[in-house]
């Protein structure tokens, strides 16, 4: 045992690992979850895992038993439906819920009962929903039911009051609810027909909170549901609705993991539940547990099968069946999913949730303290942790973890390059807003200009747009299930450590350098290899010798494959375009193509006179272009190339290039002063011979240590370059301003920033399973979230070659084998 793990045990030994159940934690993890031996998973708030012995469960039991329809009386029926009423009952007796006070709606999900509460909830113009900020916006969903109806809608934030010694009081009076301005869908209404304290305090009225909030960990108190139930006026005091009949929705789909609402102490009206955040299988199952005089109040309109006790089909007749459960369930409910319950719930029963909310808790609680103490080599915090930080009992935090980190300045690093480089290391976590809106904006202090503007340049869920106006837009977010272990834990704060904490010196060999000019040096460095990619994203060729033209290296990128659909294709996603081999024979004017998909051999003449098709305009990457397509045939052979239906483009770049907005793609094409053909950067990508030894020998240390599963050893063609140099010390091209080969001059642009598209094994088009050498890359060559390597240039058309006499002509063309003499930039 290693010493971090005995200090963890010597602190939460005994809580942490199921030390009373049938198995410990190890042995959970070597018996039941195997397939994470080399994984890291810290996304439970988003899903849990299921476990082997679950799911060899219940095939066992569908191979045994055969179960039909609930909707008819065979016996097969009658055993699905003996099925239903048990699932049921385990999902009261999860919640403490009395069947006589509460019922169990199977719905498609939480999401599913959440809606059902909304679209059947008795709203009136008198109505108002409230909601505290830190919901998930299936909750707020409902709002769009209540506006729709004249009811008002209210944001809340809640705030728990603390005694003279700190600690919350143990009554009603130290909760305390801060309103946000009400919302109406309609203004005009307000005045024409305003509500009377009468009308109002007859009206039924609906507030809603999660049981744990998802974005931040951070639980809420059940004493919500008796506060609002019993002491509506004094919670909100001065208000026009304290006096209403409130109704109160517990969103549980996070918090049920660990900690399911006592619906004995705590009477909730209704109550939304998913089972796979609880045991990972089934999925689109989830329940709403209602109380039983709650149900009576809602107003279903659609009806269906099993819904109904009769209908007639021609006239407007319908009656309804009177069973709560029967009412709401639409149609045939999922009895199979329903079957598979039983065995998700023996799991967390073995272990008992007292256990598993131990056992998470102390997790949570070890990675908090070693993320608060972090910090820079200048005393600078690293990581910026969210939710009530006063609160750090773990009885008030369930086992999540929301933050950002900061870089020695202060300035932040972008939650995709947090996420980017977790999964290079083998940590799945999740990053973004997390569906809670209020709680992004509460925690990361982004007030409603700030939300309005980053929508306005073009930010929306799920993008890359994680640093607007320098602020993140969202966070980090970790979150422990059952299962997880404290190696786990500890890898996630390894990775944190080596990849945030250390000052790189960046004078050092591998890392970017900036700085003044320098004269030119004198080192051998020649020109190794040259290849031109004719058609983007699929192989090139290699030539001894070959002519420059405004574009870079004529003909390179200068078609590409664009999908049915309008979609530029690359090998990230039809790796399949590597094997696609392009040869240019210059002085027949002609360009081949081989695919081992096709028999015949593609032949293209390079005169456009000489090809059908008609041309036409696009934009691509902030640049537009003129383009030719060609005929059925070349179309079909490409087709059959990679499987998939696709047309060949060929650009011709416009005589006065028109370009777009840089903004709306910043960082994708960075050269915007020149004719680029269908490259993303630049038009010439080189790479050091040099560099790429000293990567193999990185990536060979990495195997010594036993960092690395296999060995790696990287050809400089996986990073498609068009230039190889050989003869310079490694990554001095790093602090290159320009250079010069043979009589061309070249301006560097700075590094090219690396993808796991450098993982394809460009023989066999086959993406390697392993995270190399992307992730050796990213210990030593990352710079403000990008991964460097090679560097790009632009060929200047010999306007600034230096040592020519004023009457010699410049030959645009380039050759292996010439100098390649570089003008550096020095600190």
């Amino acid at each position: 045992m290693d010493d971090d793990k005995e200090r963890f045990l010597m602190e939460f030994g005994e809580y942490y690992g199921y030390p009373n159940s049938p198995k410990n934690i190890d042995q959970i993890r070597s018996s039941e979850f195997k397939r994470l031996e080399e994984l890291v998973y810290l996304d439970h708030a988003g899903a849990t895992l299921y476990s082997e012995s679950q799911m060899e469960m219940i095939l066992k039991d569908f191979t045994t038993n055969v179960y039909g329809n609930p909707h008819s009386q065979s016996d097969t029926s009658s055993s699905a439906s003996d099925l239903v009423r048990s699932a049921r009952q385990q999902v009261l007796d999860y919640c403490n819920a009395s069947p006589k006070d509460y019922k169990c709606i199977f719905t498609s999900g939480a999401t599913a009962a959440l809606k059902l509460v909304g679209e059947a909830f008795p709203w009136s113009k008198e109505s108002c929903f409230m909601y505290t900020m830190e919901n998930h916006n299936s909750v707020l969903g409902i709002r769009e039911y209540a506006l729709a109806k004249g009811a008002a809608a209210l944001a809340v934030d809640v705030e728990e009051i603390e005694n003279q010694n700190g600690h919350p009081r143990n009554d009603l009076s130290s909760l305390k609810l801060s309103q946000r301005s009400a919302q109406r869908r309609s203004r005009t209404e307000i005045f024409e027909d305003i509500p009377t304290a009468n009308s109002l305090g007859s009206a039924y009225n609906l507030f809603a909170f999660p049981s744990e909030c998802n974005f931040s960990g951070m639980k809420f108190s059940l004493d919500l549901v008796k506060l609002m139930k019993e002491n509506s006026e004094r919670a909100l005091e001065g208000s026009p609705y304290s006096s209403g009949q409130w109704m109160v929705l517990i969103d549980a789909a996070k918090g049920c993991a660990t900690q399911p609402p006592d619906l004995a102490r705590f009477p909730a009206d209704f109550v939304a539940i998913s089972f796979y955040k609880i045991f990972g299988y089934p999925t689109g199952l989830g329940a709403l547990v209602v109380r039983t005089d709650a149900a009576k109040l809602l107003k279903k309109t659609y009806f269906s099968g099993g819904t109904v006790a009769a209908s007639i089909a021609d006239i407007d007749f319908v009656r309804r069946r009177e069973g709560i459960e029967e009412s709401f369930e639409n149609g045939t409910i999922s009895f199979l999913s329903l079957a598979s319950l039983h065995h998700g719930f023996r799991i967390i029963n073995n272990l008992t949730l007292n256990a598993i909310d131990r056992h998470t808790s102390c997790l949570m609680s070890y990675v908090r303290k070693k993320l608060s103490a972090l910090r820079h080599g200048n005393g600078a915090v690293v990581c910026t942790l969210y939710g009530d930080l006063t609160k750090m009992s773990s009885r008030e935090w369930g086992p999540t973890i929301s933050f950002n980190f900061r870089r020695p300045d202060g300035s932040w690093h972008g939650y995709r390059e947090v996420e980017k480089l977790a999964s290079l290391s083998g940590i799945q976590l999740r990053t973004g807003c997390f569906c809670n809106p209020g709680a992004c904006a509460k925690y990361l202090g982004l007030s409603h200009t700030d939300l309005f503007s980053n929508f306005e340049a073009g930010h929306v869920c799920w993008d890359d747009n994680d640093i607007l106006n320098g602020k993140p837009v969202g966070a980090v977010r970790i979150s422990f299930g059952y299962m997880s272990s404290f190696e786990d834990a500890k890898k996630f704060i390894s990775f944190v450590v080596n990849s945030f904490v250390p000052l790189p010196n960046l004078a050092g060999k591998g890392y970017l350098c900036s700085g003044e000019s320098t004269p030119f040096s004198g080192k051998d460095v020649h020109l190794k290899a040259i290849t031109v990619y004719p058609i983007k994203s699929c192989a090139g060729f290699s030539v001894d010798s070959w002519p420059l033209s405004s574009t870079g290296l004529q003909h390179d990128r200068e078609w590409l494959l664009r999908s049915a659909s309008g979609e530029i294709l690359t090998q990230k996603k039809v790796p399949e375009m590597c094997l696609i081999s392009t040869f240019i024979d210059l002085a027949q004017g002609i360009l081949y193509m081989e695919s081992p998909r096709c028999n015949i051999k593609l032949q293209i003449n390079l005169d456009p006179a000489l090809s059908d098709g008609v041309k036409g305009e696009m934009d691509l990457q902030s640049q537009r272009y003129e383009v030719q397509c060609y005929g059925k045939e070349v179309d079909l052979w490409f087709t059959k190339a990679i499987a998939r239906p696709c047309t060949l483009l060929r650009c011709f770049p416009l005589e006065n290039p028109c370009f777009m907005d840089e903004s709306q793609s910043l960082g994708i094409c960075r050269d915007v002063k020149c004719k680029l053909n269908f490259v993303n950067e630049a038009q010439f990508l080189l790479v050091s011979e040099d560099s790429v030894s000293e990567l193999n020998n990185r990536l060979m240390s990495n195997i010594q240590k036993g960092n690395c599963e296999q060995p790696v050893n990287v050809d400089p063609m996986r990073f498609r370059p068009n230039l190889v140099i050989s003869g310079a010390e490694p990554f001095a091209e790093d602090n290159w301003r320009s250079l010069i080969i043979g009589k061309a001059y070249f301006t560097s642009l700075g590094g090219c920033n690396r993808c796991q598209m450098i993982n394809l094994d460009p023989v066999t088009g086959h993406v390697k399973r392993s995270k190399e050498p992307l992730a050796t890359l990213a210990s030593f060559r990352r710079l403000k979230g990008k991964i460097f390597f090679g560097i790009l240039l632009r060929y200047e058309n010999g306007e600034a070659v230096v040592g020519l006499k004023d009457n010699e002509d410049v030959t645009p063309q380039i050759q292996v084998g010439q100098r390649v003499y570089p003008e550096s930039r020095v600190e």
